[in-house]
Formats: C-alpha cells, sequence, structure tokens
C-alpha cells in the first residue's frame, strides 16, 4: 500500500480530478490525471466499482494489486500529479502479476507520467 501522504483523503480533490483532468485508457483500465502545482508529491487513487464485482474482497484484491505495483514503481512517477486508475474489467482479478504491470505501467508510460519511460517488460 502507498503511504498515507500519497494517497487522496475525502471526495473534492477527486471530483476536481474527474472534472478537470486528462484520460487515457486500454482494455482493462482508465487512468485520469492532472498537474497540481499546489502539492509537492503526487497523489494517486484506484477505484474498482461494484460494476466489476459486487464482492468487496474481491473489489479490494483488485485493488491492492495495483497499488502494489504503483508502490513498486512510485520513485518513476512524475511530481506533482493527481492520479485516479479506474478498472473496468474483472479479469484483473485473475490476470497473471506480468501483465497487470504492463497494463498499469503502459497507461502511465501513454500518459506521458513516468520519469525513465523504459520499465519492466520493455515498455517505452
Amino acid at each position: 500500500m502507498l503511504e498515507r501522504r500519497f494517497r487522496f483523503h475525502g471526495q473534492g480533490g477527486l471530483r476536481w480530478l474527474y472534472r478537470k483532468g486528462r484520460s487515457v485508457s486500454n482494455q482493462h483500465m482508465s487512468l485520469k490525471y492532472s498537474r497540481n502545482a499546489s502539492r509537492v508529491h503526487s497523489r494517486f487513487t484506484v477505484v474498482v466499482t461494484k460494476k466489476v464485482y459486487k464482492a468487496a474482497a474481491k473489489r479490494n484484491r483488485i485493488r491492492r494489486r495495483v497499488y502494489e505495483i504503483v508502490r513498486r514503481h512510485w520513485q518513476q512517477i512524475e511530481a506533482p500529479y493527481d492520479i485516479a486508475l479506474t478498472v473496468r474489467d474483472p479479469l484483473a482479478l485473475v490476470m497473471p502479476p506480468e501483465e497487470l504491470s504492463q497494463a498499469v505501467l503502459g497507461l502511465l508510460a501513454s500518459a506521458r507520467l513516468l520519469k525513465n519511460q523504459q520499465v519492466e517488460g520493455g515498455l517505452k
């Protein structure tokens, strides 16, 4: 899990991000992001709706898997950005870790949020 200071708190910041942010997506998830000059660090959240899975335990497992990928690559993410990753595909629960990592890092790379565009799996 990411440190508390790198996560969103309350809904005001998320509302602003969904209204003003840019987005990129792939077949499994979408990413909303916006530069936030009033912060020193980037903030990140993972959203998994009930449309993906009704059971909270399964949604939380997807969320934990994605947070772990982001935590491992946190130093490569540009600052200061507000970022919300929305998982749209139930396959994210059973997807192999390498494939899920490529999907997440591919979105971050296509949004140009990675400092070093060369990451695991050969993404550019």
